[in-house]
């Protein structure tokens, strides 16, 4: 079990909590042995460039969570070092509750979900907005969408950790749908013109 997330998840009403539940001991051997998973690994990188949305939660002044989904084109999340990941901030709806709360605390999480081959990460971090930057804009422009970027949002990265796969349902994107049937298609128009080709033989 990673050692970082150990050490930012497990807050004291957490151990406490375990304590109780007598899960305590078990999580503290597991964390002491385990890696810090801190940082960007290739494998984790991998996996981030070909998810095509995630979940990005920030906290509000009033102590509430916010969850807000983030989509584009696989890709549009993208790994700038080690530990900092960035993606472009579209124009939306204008109620700018992600930028509020990172204006007043910058702790923030990464929930990635690829429902196909059935994992999930999640990544604890702090996050910060950047605007007028037209090199970082266009570094994180999403090629051949012509919306408009009104900044960009930078995530640093503290801790990660995979979960099991165990009741993720396995679900397709129209993209993912494309990309299997296209073979068939592709045999089948191949197949239909031989059989055009042999009816039209005397």
């Amino acid at each position: 079990m990673p050692r970082k997330f150990g050490e930012i998840a497990f807050t004291p009403e957490v151990k406490i909590a375990q304590t109780q539940r007598g899960s305590r001991e078990t999580y503290e051997k597991y964390i002491n042995k385990g890696s810090a998973n801190d940082t960007i690994t290739p494998q984790l990188k991998e996996f981030i460039a070909h998810i095509d949305g995630f979940y990005l939660g920030t906290v509000q002044s009033n102590g509430y969570p916010y969850i807000q989904f983030r989509g584009g084109k696989k890709g549009f999340l993208q790994v700038l070092d080690e530990k900092t990941l960035g993606f472009a901030d579209y124009s939306g709806n204008l109620q700018y509750i992600t930028v509020g709360n990172l204006s007043a605390k910058d702790n923030a999480f990464l929930f990635l979900m690829d429902y196909r081959h059935r994992k999930r990460v999640k990544i604890w971090g702090k996050a910060k907005y950047i605007e007028g930057d037209e090199a970082l804009i266009e570094r994180l422009r999403t090629p051949d969408y012509p919306a408009q970027i009104e900044r960009v949002i930078l995530f640093q990265v503290e801790a990660f950790s995979e979960n099991c796969p165990q009741h993720i349902p396995i679900r397709y994107s129209q993209t993912d749908l494309d990309e299997i049937i296209a073979p068939l298609q592709a045999r089948i128009a191949g197949l239909e013109q031989r059989l055009s080709l042999q009816s039209n033989q005397p």
